[in-house]
């Protein structure tokens, strides 16, 4: 086989591959854009922003994050508290279940959101920690599972409350959100980036890796 035909064969190959692999790219693009997508259909109609015109609920969820970042405030964690104050004082919810990471020694985000809760206003004795909340879905599916919350009204960002909505729905819990305020401009900017690669994972946790909670137990009986 002469050289020429030998680079007439490679060439045919190689554009094949170009092909081949722009389509799979195109393909994996288009997943993406659908999996960020397919939270914003499920919870419509189920997030507010008005507390005035919010539905009330048994027991309300906050979703875990550090109350500081670099030595700075963190506004995902006051903003999420001045939510949660909002609800409350508006007679909107019975308990509230603070969910969140524990797993080192000094890095407590459920006791640092009950802290700060308990400074707002809101009695200790009705606000509940859970230490085991590591991810989103953990705390959504452990809120029913071990605390019976079932409706229960999801309290962050929007973008989590829409990805929350959507964990509810496939593991058939009835949930509603308030949306607190999101951060704006750079200080947001990583968040909303991580939030893509979290809604693909949370596909996949939900169509094809049927991901439980890490740590589940036994039943804790919410205050009356």
């Amino acid at each position: 086989m002469s050289k020429r035909i030998q680079r007439g064969i490679f060439a045919r190959w190689f554009r094949r591959l170009v092909v081949a692999g722009f389509l799979l790219a195109l393909v994996a693009v288009g997943l993406v854009a659908y999996v960020n997508v397919v939270p914003m259909w499920v919870s419509r109609g189920k997030l507010h922003t008005d507390v005035a015109s919010l539905p009330k609920a048994r027991v309300g969820l906050i979703f875990g994050t550090t109350d500081r970042v670099d030595g700075r405030e963190n506004l995902y964690f006051r903003y999420r508290i001045d939510a949660a104050e909002k609800v409350w004082n508006a007679g909107k919810l019975e308990t509230i279940i603070v969910s969140g990471d524990n797993r080192e020694r000094f890095y407590n985000e459920p006791q640092k959101m009950k802290t700060a809760l308990i400074a707002r206003g809101v009695p200790g004795d009705r606000i509940v920690c859970d230490y085991a909340g590591l991810r989103t879905l953990d705390s959504v599916v452990r809120a029913k599972e071990i605390f019976g919350a079932d409706p229960v009204m999801f309290i962050s960002q929007r973008f989590q409350n829409q990805r929350a909505i959507y964990l509810a729905e496939a593991h058939d819990i009835r949930a509603f959100g308030f949306d607190a305020q999101d951060v704006r401009f750079q200080a947001g900017l990583k968040t909303k980036a991580r939030e893509v690669a979290a809604r693909v994972m949370m596909w996949l946790d939900v169509h094809f890796l049927n991901t439980r909670p890490r740590h589940l137990g036994e039943r804790i009986e919410l205050p009356e």
